[in-house]
């Protein structure tokens, strides 16, 4: 079965309900909606209400723990920048960190700084700044000679100027 051989039949459409035309119709005057009340109004929706029971979104517990310190870092892979390396976006002789990969569009944000994972691999030895490192990371760059560099703080403040610059 396609879509363009989906068939309506007959049953498949429901009259519309026709309020408010009188009361032979059995849906005049109040329209179904009873006598008066907070219901019987327009644009009222009781969410989560249950008859005065105690509703359950107010009965379960509050969950978890929203850090406003934590780090948000801005994640790129070890395969990102190669391939970044290959286009000819970034070179490879010359040190690499966030106002770098920004400007040439390889990451869109700095937010907290950059933090380098050990995706795929690497083969020039390169020379880059970050804010983490994992630990596979490390040793991939170490093995093709590379030097990686942990900075060990950025504020919003550096990071607002590099991104005000594009």
């Amino acid at each position: 079965m396609r879509l363009n051989e989906i068939k309506d039949n007959a049953h498949a459409k429901h009259a519309k309900k026709r309020v408010g035309r009188g009361i032979g119709s059995g849906k005049g005057k109040t329209s179904g909606k009873g006598h008066k009340g907070q219901k019987a109004r327009s644009g009222v929706a009781i969410k989560g209400f249950e008859g005065g029971q105690m509703p359950l979104h107010r009965r379960l517990p509050k969950h978890g723990f929203n850090n406003i310190f934590r780090k948000q870092y801005s994640i790129i892979g070890l395969d990102v920048i190669q391939n970044a390396i290959d286009n000819g976006k970034i070179d490879d002789k010359k040190p690499i960190n966030a106002e770098v990969l920004k400007e040439n569009g390889v990451i869109t944000k700095v937010r907290d700084g950059i933090k380098l994972l050990g995706n795929g691999s690497i083969k020039s030895g390169i020379n880059i700044e970050v804010a983490a490192a994992s630990a596979s990371a490390q040793k991939a760059i170490e093995k093709v000679n590379g030097k990686i560099s942990i900075i060990l703080k950025t504020t919003k403040e550096d990071n607002k100027n590099i991104s005000d610059k594009n």
